[in-house]
């Protein structure tokens, strides 16, 4: 661990998407309503001459509500994508206004369009050997959820069989929801987490079992945790006990402590937050 330089409802966020938005592919990865990706290749060659383009998995927060959409993450696509790098920011379904939103929907949604990459990687010339998650808020839940995908007993929603084609070498997770049995006795999101998993642990345990990334260390994948100290929506004591029990368990995590930065900045790509988080998402991509 190293320092670096609205309890419920997140804040709204104005989204400017730039010219180079003629780069984005709208792919759906399923017939069902939120199962749709945009993908954001820069036109040319890879910048790496003789290889495919790694990929950022990018996963919008929101407590997992409807009304927060992969428009949160769109400044982030174009910056990855102006890396050099393609973006592939999924959507879900969502709690309220998409059908079937939640437990298990929400999980089978985003292992299914992180696989779909594998049907459209010669089409794009996607390096499935590099691909890394980004997730925000509820988002980093789901992507520290889906770098555990390998733990989970078959039958599981979302569980990685032989058949699955992608791997994640890594994954960071902006101010993750990491553990959410801990999320649910805090209350966050005004019980969101209740929501999603339709109850809490008490009453669901074989859910939380497969669905909360803390109970899947280890998982033998990268972590790197981003996280403000003025976080008023997802605490960072989240953060720092998640850590505690990854590094014991015996995964390779960082957690980068910002100091003077709350929640929403972690996806502001004009903000010293997201300049630390692309200094390990380049470690993570090699």
């Amino acid at each position: 661990m190293y320092r670096a330089a609205a309890e419920g409802r997140l804040p709204a966020v104005a989204v400017a998407v730039p010219c180079r938005a003629v780069a984005r592919h709208r792919l759906e990865y399923g017939r069902r309503h939120g199962q749709h990706g945009d993908l954001w290749i820069a036109d040319g060659p890879p910048p790496e001459a003789g290889r495919d383009r790694p990929v950022v998995v990018l996963l919008h927060g929101g407590f997992w509500k409807a009304m927060y959409t992969k428009g949160l993450m769109t400044q982030l696509a174009a910056d990855v994508m102006d890396r050099g790098w393609a973006a592939w920011n999924l959507e879900y379904r969502r709690l309220g206004g998409v059908p079937g939103g939640g437990w298990p929907a929400t999980f089978a949604d985003v292992s299914a369009g992180i696989d779909h990459l594998a049907t459209v990687a010669g089409r794009y010339g996607l390096d499935l050997t590099r691909v890394a998650a980004v997730g925000h808020s509820a988002g980093g839940h789901l992507a520290l959820w889906a770098a555990g995908r390998e733990k989970l007993p078959p039958g599981a929603p979302g569980a990685a069989g032989p058949t699955s084609a992608v791997r994640l070498c890594g994954v960071v997770g902006l101010a993750p929801v990491s553990d959410l049995v801990e999320a649910a006795r805090m209350g966050l999101g005004g019980g969101a987490v209740l929501r999603l998993m339709g109850g809490p642990p008490e009453r669901h345990p074989e859910r939380y079992a497969v669905a909360d990334p803390a109970q899947l260390l280890p998982m033998g994948v990268a972590q790197v945790l981003v996280h403000g100290e003025r976080d008023g929506a997802v605490p960072i004591a989240l953060s720092r006990r998640y850590h505690e029990q990854a590094v014991a368990a015996g995964d390779h995590t960082t957690l980068v402590e910002l100091p003077d930065i709350g929640h929403m900045e972690l996806i502001d790509p004009a903000s010293a937050a997201w300049a630390a988080t692309v200094v390990h998402l380049r470690r993570l991509l090699g």
